[in-house]
């Protein structure tokens, strides 16, 4: 049967919210599709605004490739912002996505992509307006598939009672699966019900389904063990890994905002993976191995990217950009390509020793030049041993000096606050660092017009990283030291009148921490705070750390942890982790050898240049590096 568009009631209610121009739909790159004429058919949810979510980089390539499929349809929905929530309750409006304007509860699979654990709420919210049971053994076979993925998705534990399966890893090759499982099940006549479908996909052996697996406690709170329930479920599931990106050259048609979003721009993703072996890092660690995108299949991209789009900057996106093994032949090939156009280039994140010259001169053509960012993450020498960042003081004096003698006049520097080991002095140290920058820039630059934000974000132990294991530091050690740095770099008003601090408490950290290492118990939590009006926790206007202590309290109370079990609490070796069935590739005991490394302030090499260090994704993953050089050129159009 048809699905009509609820977009009459709808209209109906735009006047009376703010910017109701994200909910019309029909941009540039949209895609519509005749609902009988597809087999199988998806809604593609990133769980933040509009304005947020469009721009999201995984959600636009998965809308592109199932829409490229004949038989398929895919279909955008984002989190509506508190205004509209009211207004669709009081009239009755569903959850709807924003190409047609159907209601999201009557798709095959709602897929949802989860970059940061604090839009878990935002879930919630969505599954509630579209009418699809928040519990997922609630749910018959009329409602769709709940699947979510993305970076948070490596330990989905905290919300896996209220979904239907979980995809580690690349989505490219992961959704094209499913589809064709999903319209295997349906031409077949859906045999075996919801569960016949669940169970295809979690034997596939790479796709977690949580209502198959187990989960038992010890009395003293860790877990004792998480075993599958269901005959020819494994006991753990692996992540799809992507190979040959020049075959997935997406979005090739990217969707053209019609209200403003937060990055107005083509992206392209240059590489995936990284093994620099930043110890923090729970991207750099779920992505290996680093798998490069073709300088020619880049130039490609940029160049339909560009006619479809009208976009005039191009982001050169990845982990660590400038590690391209052809970051300047790709730079000055699309510079001479563009040359007196509009057309601009921008690196998100720079690695400090990885800027040169050339990188500079090439982002500076045209005469635009977009932010400069800068990542050291630690302040000191010591620190930066501990977590792996490989860059010295002299590195950063140095890049910096060159930036601001090729023209730039600003740059943001990002730390991290709360580190295993930290002291006092070693955050203190990053406002003498911020001083060095601007004395050198200032050199370099031969005047006093130069600025440095420095930003600060608390750390986070995340899954699948060295430092699972480690205890948060508490807020109120992250807020005091926060102080201090404030306090050292005003010290000296000359150069701290050009320095801007940015920075956020420690109490969304906790947070994220509860939710990022967190368990089912931790679920509950979820639930409530959501249920007591928790909506957007990524937004400092709408976050409220009371909510989440008093909900953790009343629901963990009874099981003897509270918030600091989840938070502030040093694990042992031995202790089962929530998300020890999911096999990111990573070996566990590489693991645990680079966290006694990091106690010991001890560096480890970059495996792409240093020789193997056995973390073990490649052989568990049948899957190597894949890099250049190609000794390919980008031709001027």
């Amino acid at each position: 049967m048809s699905v009509a568009s609820i977009f009459p009631k709808l209209e109906r209610l735009l006047p009376y919210v703010s910017k109701p121009i994200q909910y019309v739909g029909g941009e540039i790159g949209s895609v519509t599709k005749d609902w009988e004429a597809t087999a199988v058919r998806w809604a593609l949810m990133y769980p933040d605004t509009y304005e947020v979510g469009l721009p999201n980089q995984g959600i636009q390539i998965l809308y592109e490739v199932l829409n490229g499929i004949p038989d398929v349809l895919a279909e955008r929905t984002y989190a509506v912002r508190l205004d509209l929530e009211a207004l669709m309750r009081q009239h009755g409006v569903p959850q709807f996505t924003h190409d047609s304007h159907r209601p999201v509860g009557a798709f095959d699979l709602f897929g949802v992509s989860f970059s940061t654990e604090l839009g878990f709420t935002n879930l919630l919210t969505a599954l509630d307006l579209a009418g699809i049971p928040l519990a997922s053994e609630d749910r018959g076979e009329e409602h769709p598939i709940v699947v979510i993925g993305g970076h948070a998705a490596f330990n989905p534990e905290p919300i896996a009672d209220f979904i239907d399966a979980v995809v580690l890893g690349d989505g490219e090759e992961a959704v094209t699966e499913i589809t064709d499982l999903v319209r295997a099940w349906k031409a077949a006549g859906r045999p075996g019900g919801r569960d016949g479908l669940l169970l295809e996909l979690a034997g596939t052996g790479r796709v977690y389904v949580p209502r198959f697996y187990d989960v038992e406690y010890a009395p003293e709170g860790p877990l004792r063990r998480v075993v599958p329930n269901r005959a020819g479920v494994p006991s753990r599931v692996r992540k799809y890994t992507t190979t040959d990106l020049d075959a997935w050259p997406y979005p090739r048609q990217p969707v053209v905002p019609l209200a403003e979003t937060v990055h107005e721009r083509y992206a392209v993703e240059i590489f995936r993976g990284c093994t620099r072996g930043c110890r923090f890092c729970q991207a750099g660690m779920i992505t290996r191995p680093v798998r490069e995108r073709s300088i020619t299949a880049i130039g490609d991209m940029v160049e339909r990217g560009l006619t479809n789009s009208g976009f005039c900057e191009v982001g050169l996106l990845s982990l660590s950009s400038a590690d391209h093994s052809e970051i300047n032949e790709i730079c000055s090939g699309l510079s001479d390509r563009y040359a007196g156009t509009n057309v601009s280039l921008s690196l998100p994140s720079t690695r400090v020793d990885a800027f040169n010259i050339t990188l500079a001169e090439q982002l500076a053509r045209n005469g635009r030049r977009t932010g400069l960012t800068f990542a050291p993450e630690g302040g000191s020498e010591r620190i930066r041993k501990v977590i792996n960042k490989t860059v010295s003081e002299d590195d950063l004096i140095r890049t910096v000096a060159t930036a601001y003698a090729e023209g730039w006049r600003q740059v943001k520097l990002y730390f991290m606050c709360g580190l295993p080991t930290e002291t006092d002095e070693d955050v203190v140290q990053i406002a003498r660092l911020a001083h060095a920058v601007i004395r050198a820039g200032r050199a370099a630059a031969g005047s006093k017009d130069i600025r440095a934000t420095v930003s600060i974000g608390a750390f986070i132990p995340k899954p699948h990283t060295p430092f699972q294991w480690a205890a948060a530091a508490d807020p109120a050690v992250v807020d005091h030291r926060i102080g201090l740095l404030k306090q050292v770099i005003n010290s000296d008003r000359s150069l701290g009148r050009a320095i801007g601090i940015r920075y956020s408490d420690g109490e969304p950290g906790v947070v994220e921490g509860l939710l990022a290492r967190g368990d089912r118990r931790v679920g509950a939590v979820v639930r409530r705070v959501w249920e007591e009006g928790g909506r957007f926790d990524g937004w400092s206007e709408h976050f409220s750390f009371a909510r989440w202590q008093k909900a953790a309290q009343e629901v963990l109370g009874p099981w003897g942890i509270d918030l600091a079990w989840y938070t502030t609490r040093e694990r042992e070796e031995r202790e089962i982790l929530p998300w020890d069935h999911l096999d990111a590739g990573l070996d566990r005991q590489w693991l645990w050898r680079e966290w006694q490394d990091a106690l010991a302030e001890t560096e480890q090499d970059d495996c792409r240049w240093a020789g193997c260090t056995e973390c073990g994704v490649c052989p568990s993953q049948d899957v190597t590096i894949e890099m250049g050089p190609t000794g390919r050129r980008l031709l001027p159009l």
